[in-house]
């Protein structure tokens, strides 16, 4: 059984004409390796490239370990280079070479060498591998299954398999266990000794305990504004423990940068501008979420709007939280100025939707609430509104887009002409 990732494929292919290195990122066991060494090695062989043009260096493995010293590993991948074709250098796990930045710049002053490197440790998984070859590198980000990555792999009742995903994520190795008792033992084990402990020793965490706090908080409130300010309180309040805004704003920027969290800012749709704070905070897999609170929070509203912030990721939308303000009235008919809330403002080029997740949408009541930011928005981009609800895709009198959830992850395309 293979996950076969053609997004992330089609970009390698796209890449293999850019003299760029290739630096494949994103969270920890979310395939990488695989995509590198399985998946685009095949693709290559079955495109004509002969074997020994793919130079393929597995830098994790003790068969290797002679070349994790730069010089060795640079004089190496020279041995290798016999005539003037074309040749694919694919380096796993790159981190293990002290001083790898070196090897990287010299493969740019080859010009037959194609380079793709990937690495998992929490300083190659961070922005900073970007910074430091910014201008140099193409960036491809590898995110844990897409729920129809998921389907389409292993197939099944949809309403099931959406179901796992929703408790277990998407996580590669973890879809393929068949045992919830393991898949849940699994996450709970990678997300402290792997994903928090790899943050902690390079960051030199001195607090652990609030280091872990701190996520199990945005754990439970996925969804939610917030900001440092509040969550500093929340710490005061709940655990009787000081710690400042500032070292939870630098925490949380650590988790980001590890791709374990992701921030959505605020957008004002009417104003044009955004919003500094607060912010909303998803992470990158739910079921490393619902790992690091027990699985106990399994509440399907906000799963399911983590679930389509991640799709919309990996279709390679830009995503902020939408705010439109409206003149309203309070209970003493004053005049107010009143925030209304769009889940979700995605852009891509000159392509922009506007999307609500809306686990229920019975009753005349709901309805209404969910479109009513809709409604204030003053220009003509596609409104779209997931629920949770069974049956075929519609529009309704207003022209939006009803969608539900199965049909909008399986789907292609963020709209359909047909509806």
């Amino acid at each position: 059984m293979e996950f076969k990732r053609e997004r992330y494929l089609q970009q390698l292919v796209n890449g293999m004409e850019s003299p760029l290195i290739k630096v494949i990122t994103g969270i920890r066991r979310a395939g990488k390796s695989y995509l590198l060494f399985t998946i685009f090695d095949r693709y290559l062989k079955e495109s004509g490239v002969p074997k020994d043009h793919i130079i393929k260096i597995a830098l994790d493995d003790m068969a290797n370990a002679s070349l994790r010293e730069k010089t060795a590993l640079y004089q190496y991948i020279k041995s290798r280079l016999v005539d003037e074709e074309k040749y694919y250098l694919l380096l796993d796990e790159i981190q293990y070479v002290r001083g790898f930045e070196d090897v990287l710049n010299s493969m740019l002053h080859i010009p037959n060498v194609d380079t793709y490197v990937t690495g998992s440790n929490s300083k190659f998984l961070s922005s900073d591998i970007i910074t430091e070859f910014r201008g140099r590198s193409d960036e491809i980000r590898v995110f844990p299954l897409t729920f129809k990555e998921y389907y389409e792999g292993l197939g099944g009742e949809k309403h099931d398999r959406l179901d796992e995903y929703m408790r277990f994520g998407g996580l590669p190795i973890v879809a393929l266990m068949k045992d919830s008792e393991k898949k849940i033992s699994y996450l709970k084990e990678v997300a402290e000794k792997i994903y928090l402990s790899d943050l902690k020793q390079r960051h030199r965490i001195k607090n652990e305990n609030e280091f872990d706090e701190l996520l199990d908080i945005l754990a439970s409130g996925i969804g939610t504004l917030t900001n440092p300010q509040k969550l500093s309180n929340t710490f005061k309040s709940v655990n009787h423990t000081d710690i400042s805004p500032n070292t939870i704003s630098k925490y949380i920027d650590y988790y980001i940068d590890a791709f374990m969290l992701s921030r959505a800012r605020r957008y004002d749709v009417k104003g044009k501008r955004y919003i500094s704070t607060p912010a909303k905070y998803y992470f990158c897999d739910i079921g490393l979420r619902n790992a690091r609170i027990d699985f106990r929070q399994i509440e399907p509203t906000h799963i399911m709007e983590n679930v389509i912030y991640n799709e919309l990721l990996a279709r390679g939308y830009q995503v902020d939280v939408g705010v439109v303000e409206v003149n309203a009235q309070n209970k003493s008919g004053n005049g107010i100025r009143k925030q209304l809330e769009v889940d979700f403002v995605v852009n891509k080029g000159y392509n922009r939707y506007y999307i609500q997740s809306a686990y229920s949408y019975y009753d005349e009541a709901k309805k209404e609430q969910e479109r009513a930011s809709l409604l204030q928005i003053p220009d003509s981009f596609e409104r779209i509104i997931v629920t949770g609800n069974t049956g075929l895709p519609y529009r309704d009198e207003s022209g939006y887009m009803i969608d539900n959830l199965i049909h909008f992850l399986l789907s292609d395309t963020l709209s359909s002409e047909s509806i």
